[in-house]
């Protein structure tokens, strides 16, 4: 199978299981009909809407590819109609999500190299495309994006998988870019949601040990100021 057709196929199946995954939410929070279509559609194809619109190369893939505003609606119809709350349903849609992550943060980063970016600028915008769909839908029901704090890694492995490929891709050799980065989410994804691995969410203040320098400091100097002052007043002491 030609590789460009298998990246289309995973990049398609990616649209259909975040339709789902963003309809679903429409469910539990008691949409109708319209807030499954609207949270789907926004999850599935919201973050690579801005990349194509922030590189400003023609209209956004989704309004030009009838499988990608088709796959959308279809899975948010999907979800509409049948419950997918059962545990090898929930397993299908990780294992889908994950492999999204992994083949839209090199989409998107590739994007950004073919179009003469520099490599941070094209990392920015595969994590654009892997996960502002996801945040867009969170922000709309006014809860916290899931990619912020005490979740599995997503972003970070976005990061990851989108730096990956801008290295193969400034060697030529985007096919093994797009797989390695779809492989890295896959595996190091599925494992991060089994063992729950999270950012260290601790608070860190590196001027504090600074402020308490400054202070042990100021003190003394204060007084020895105080003790001059008063010597000064009273002379004859």
């Amino acid at each position: 199978m030609d590789p460009e057709v298998l990246f289309r196929m995973v990049d398609v199946a990616g649209v259909i299981a975040n339709g789902v995954i963003g309809a679903s939410l429409a469910r539990a929070l008691g949409y109708d009909l319209i807030g499954y279509l609207t949270l789907g559609i926004l999850t599935a194809l919201g973050g690579g809407m801005i990349r194509d619109s922030l590189l400003g190369i023609g209209f956004p893939v989704a309004l030009t590819d009838p499988w990608y505003l088709a796959g959308a609606i279809g899975a948010s119809a999907f979800a509409y109609l049948v419950p997918l709350d059962g545990p090898w349903a929930r397993r299908g849609l990780t294992l889908a999500d994950v492999l999204t992550l992994g083949c839209w943060s090199a989409t998107g980063a590739a994007k950004g190299i073919s179009a003469g970016l520099d490599p941070i600028p094209s990392i920015f915008l595969g994590v654009i495309t892997a996960t502002a769909g996801g945040v867009m839908r969170d922000v709309l029901v006014r809860q916290t994006p899931a990619i912020f704090g005490s979740n599995p890694l997503y972003a970070t492995f976005s990061i990851i998988a989108a730096g990956v490929m801008v290295i193969f891709q400034r060697h030529d050799m985007y096919q093994l870019g797009m797989g390695t980065a779809i492989l890295i989410c896959l595996v190091f994804g599925l494992a991060a949601r089994r063992y729950h691995w999270i950012l260290p969410v601790r608070q860190m203040n590196i001027l504090a040990g600074s402020k308490r320098i400054l202070d042990r400091e100021r003190i003394p100097n204060l007084r020895k100021l105080s003790s001059r002052r008063l010597s000064e007043k009273n002379p004859e002491n």
